[in-house]
């Protein structure tokens, strides 16, 4: 996995969690299902080694070595 894609991937879950917080301080507390939701997800991709922000970025990012190329 390179740099690139993990600085996206930790900048996308920090926003879910930072905007879910937000609205569910502001607008409803329902909303904070979102960042509890992007929790679980966190802790069953350690476990499982799947991310669905990865599967997403393995496929729209290109490689940055060639190497990485043939791991799709």
């Amino acid at each position: 996995m390179n740099y690139t894609k993990r600085q996206i991937h930790d900048g996308i879950v920090g926003a879910v969690i930072t905007v879910g917080v937000a609205l569910g301080y502001t607008l409803h507390p329902a909303w904070l299902l979102m960042p509890g939701l992007t929790g679980i997800t966190l802790i069953q991709s350690a476990f499982s080694g799947f991310c669905p922000v990865y599967f997403v970025l393995d496929r729209t990012c290109a490689p940055e070595r060639p190497e990485e190329a043939h791991s799709l």
